[in-house]
């Protein structure tokens, strides 16, 4: 049994496309025992989700399910914040606003480019593609006031399509500068799943990261499907757990009003 899952988004954000309660039913019929809610919070200007969460009216949401689900699933209030480096106000503004229990730092821009649009990448060699988002990410995690890095190295699975192929090794320098900088600023990194359900068939970091991770000190994760549909709930993070073990990590971190403790990582078949 996986115990969390905690990069979900429903129909408060601009991509998701089932509600809240249908996340946790889902949850419940996965036997999941903690979830989180990390609608996108997107402030640069360009995006197509710009400004769109209505904060106040999704976490009387979040109170109403935990009410529903009162003693069967733990319900965690996270967000998931777009260049929390760039941001830094808005982010402070809203977190000052609702008692958010973490808060995940994920870079979805590289300047004004969408990194999930091929154009990055036809402009781009695929050296310089992830040279430019790695370096980007090393300021983020840096200098934003986040809890948890959501899926270090997702250009790759956009990437991979185009250039044919993904070697992180050839990007070691830099990548361990971020996890670097998330060991000393004590950031979560999240390994996340939702690669596993794509073409390229990726998990986002893979076991080589997650080994360098350890290498350096790291010693715990945060589990998330990153699920836009209930139907995604939860979906291969068996693997996502299978893989982090097998490069040597133990525990996972839960959230409470941004105070965190870590549980053991489950066993897995």
């Amino acid at each position: 049994m996986i115990p969390t899952d905690y990069h979900l988004h429903t129909t408060f954000s601009c991509d998701g496309k089932s509600s809240m309660v249908e996340m946790c039913q889902a949850a419940m019929l996965g036997e999941f025992r903690e979830i989180g809610f990390t609608e996108h919070y997107d402030l640069n200007p360009v995006d197509d989700c710009y400004d769109w969460l209505k904060a106040d009216a999704w976490y009387a949401e979040i109170e109403r399910c935990r009410r529903l689900f009162e003693g069967q699933l733990t319900i965690r209030a996270g967000v998931e914040f777009s260049e929390p480096h760039i941001y830094l106000q808005g982010v402070q503004t809203l977190l000052s606003r609702l008692p958010f229990d973490y808060v995940i730092g994920s870079l979805h821009y590289v300047g004004a480019e969408l990194i999930f649009s091929q154009e990055y990448y036809r402009l781009r060699t695929a050296d310089q593609a992830f040279q430019d988002y790695f370096t980007e990410l090393e300021q983020m995690t840096r200098i934003g006031d986040f809890d948890v890095l959501g899926h270090l190295d997702i250009p790759a699975l956009t990437a991979k399509l185009i250039y044919g192929e993904y070697d992180p090794c050839r990007y070691e320098a830099i990548i361990r500068a971020v996890l670097r900088n998330c060991i000393e600023r004590c950031i979560v990194l999240e390994v996340n799943s939702q690669g596993l359900r794509k073409p390229t068939h990726l998990l986002v970091p893979g076991e080589e990261i997650l080994r360098w991770y350890v290498e350096m000190g790291g010693d715990t994760i945060s589990l998330g499907s990153d699920a836009h549909t209930s139907d995604q709930m939860g979906m291969h993070l068996e693997a996502a757990v299978q893989t982090a073990r097998e490069a040597g990590l133990k525990t996972l971190t839960c959230f409470e009003q941004r105070q965190r403790r870590q549980i053991p990582l489950p066993e897995t078949a």
